[in-house]
């Protein structure tokens, strides 16, 4: 059986990072040292013999995955499935703000709690269901591959859980698996049943560019 090699990858510190908001669906860019972290990230991705890249079709996702097409010479094939949670009210707003403002919210994200529906936005389980099905979509499409999908932190959490076979359909909550800004975890694909994970939020190649607070950049 044909082994694929699948990259997920964070975007870089965006601008809404740096101020410690909520991102969400919002159309935030990267800072400037987002884009040293993407340009960093392509170099260090380009040695895998990537063969095919996806992204979230938000900005900052989209800016991440450039550095590594231009390398490559590759088409970037952009998707909603792989957007952050639709955080709704949340968006744009500081951790202290959304805590004072909406608080049920608030502790239901933090909380991982799968089914709650933030107020005019989507849940976890939401997430989870766009996010796995386009995965496993793209995985049929490129059996034996090496695939690079740029995408966020909670979308990259559930996707991992499920390829760790850590979430059910009766799931309540589930633990966070952080991933820094240009974290890259790395898997191997033999089939539905059969998945090896290799590393998780790897940062080493950002020693020279974020230092020691590559893990803490979230």
């Amino acid at each position: 059986m044909p082994v694929t090699k699948l990259f997920l990858i964070r975007h870089g510190q965006s601008a809404g990072n740096a101020e410690g908001r909520f991102g969400g669906h919002g159309p935030t860019p990267l800072s400037e040292l987002g884009k040293k972290q993407a340009d960093v990230t392509a170099a260090a991705l380009a040695k895998e013999h990537i063969t095919a890249i996806y992204s979230s079709d938000l900005e900052r996702a989209l800016q991440t995955a450039k550095p590594l097409a231009e390398l490559l010479g590759l088409e970037v094939n952009a998707t909603e499935a792989f957007r952050e949670r639709h955080v709704g009210v949340l968006e744009g707003l500081t951790f202290d703000e959304s805590k004072t403002n909406h608080p049920e919210d608030y502790y239901a994200l933090v909380n991982r709690k799968v089914h709650h529906v933030i107020t005019e936005g989507e849940s976890y389980d939401h997430l989870l269901k766009r996010a796995t099905n386009e995965l496993w979509e793209i995985l049929r499409t490129h059996k034996g591959g090496r695939i690079a999908i740029f995408s966020h932190t909670g979308a990259i959490c559930f996707m991992t859980l499920h390829l760790m076979g850590a979430i059910r359909r009766d799931t309540r909550q589930t633990p966070w698996i952080v991933t820094s800004n240009c974290g890259i975890s790395r898997f191997e694909i033999r089939g539905r049943n059969n998945v090896r994970v290799l590393a998780l939020n790897d940062t080493r190649h950002l020693l020279q560019t974020t230092g020691n607070d590559a893990f803490a950049a979230r």
